[in-house]
């Protein structure tokens, strides 16, 4: 399967900078897979497309303050970084970027500077995979000594926001409006975004039709930005992303299922964490890193409905829906969208796929 056919031009001024508000006031695509057919609607009016006995699945991870803004110490030059995870060592691994070539053993400073704050240096200990450096933190507060790599990103970072929106640079509503409203476990680098647009509101007309909704985890890494950068999809290497689904949660979804209740999917990365948990066939309980590559031809076990965001171009968030939906339609459906002006990616509208 060719990667090209998952690319499409997509106007630069539909690519959504910012939310709406209200969350759910964002426009809703609903794609019929049996019928074929497309119709436009509002989020706020997804539970009445949902009823007794679906079960809801949302991915409950927390979205952790991981950009890093600081200057080389050497040369005062400006560093920007990201934080990827804490490896079993304690380094840091982080995509970062500054001018020149910054060499091992060189330290960087996150935030302060000045006598009162002398910000948190980060020392330049070797290369990571991808391009990525191994840095060690280093506190000089007395209150950072100790801390936990979460406690210093809460302290020293910023949300992490996609390139793509205001080339990355977050403003103070930033730090709730890319965070969904029942996020609860700190790990992902982005947030798992189909689950944005979800108010108190939805969930509880989603409660009065009688739709369970339950919490899985799936913590979102840097590879849900990178485009498939080989010609076919199967040359494709899936980034890994640490998942959990609990063995209440698979016994929940199991039970609804016996009761003719379909199981509806918040997002590609509930799809990921789902799919992974139901390999065998059967949903039962998983924990553990997934590189779960969905595409043509994957055979679904566990997912029947599913929530999502338009999609980057040849981007394997694409190639999934395409994978549950059908290339053809989910095609038109981008057509569609581009024609009535949706809002994309991050920010942007809603795609319900029945």
């Amino acid at each position: 399967m060719l990667t090209s056919d998952y690319d499409f031009t997509l106007p630069d001024d539909l690519i959504a900078q910012h939310p709406v508000s209200p969350r759910d006031a964002s426009r809703l695509m609903v794609v019929d897979r049996r019928a074929g057919t497309i119709a436009h609607h509002h989020f706020d009016e997804l539970p009445t497309f949902l009823d007794s006995p679906d079960i809801l699945v949302r991915n409950n991870s927390r979205v952790i303050p991981a950009r890093l803004i600081g200057k080389r110490q050497s040369t005062g030059g400006k560093w920007e970084g990201l934080f990827l995870n804490v490896r079993d060592d304690g380094s840091w691994e982080i995509l970062a970027k500054t001018r020149g070539r910054p060499a091992v053993g060189e330290t960087v400073v996150v935030g302060g500077g000045d006598g009162e704050d002398p910000g948190l240096p980060l020392v330049l200990e070797g290369r990571g995979e991808g391009g990525s450096w191994l840095v060690r933190p280093r506190p000089e507060r007395a209150d950072e000594v100790g801390a936990s790599p979460l406690a210093l990103l809460e302290r020293r970072g910023r949300p992490p926001l996609p390139p793509y929106i205001r080339r990355g640079i977050a403003d103070e509503a930033d730090e709730g409006s890319y965070q969904t409203v029942y996020a609860s476990r700190p790990g992902s680098v982005a947030a798992p975004t189909a689950g944005l647009h979800f108010t108190e509101g939805v969930f509880a007309g989603l409660a009065a039709k009688g739709v369970s909704v339950v919490d899985a985890t799936l913590h979102v890494g840097v590879g849900t930005f990178r485009p498939i950068e080989v010609e076919t999809l199967e040359a494709h290497a899936m980034h890994a992303e640490w998942a959990e689904l609990s063995s209440e949660t698979a016994e929940a979804l199991r039970r609804r299922r016996q009761q003719g209740g379909r199981i509806v999917a918040v997002g590609t990365t509930s799809v990921r964490t789902l799919e992974s948990a139901a390999a065998s066939g059967a949903i039962e309980a998983f924990e553990g890193a997934t590189r779960l590559f969905i595409r043509p031809g994957h055979v679904f076990q566990a997912v029947d409905v599913l929530v999502t965001n338009f999609h980057l171009p040849r981007s394997s968030l694409l190639v999934l829906v395409s994978a549950l939906a059908g290339a053809d339609l989910i095609r038109a459906a981008y057509a569609e969208a581009i024609r009535r002006r949706y809002r994309f990616f991050s920010y942007g509208d809603a795609m319900l796929i029945l």
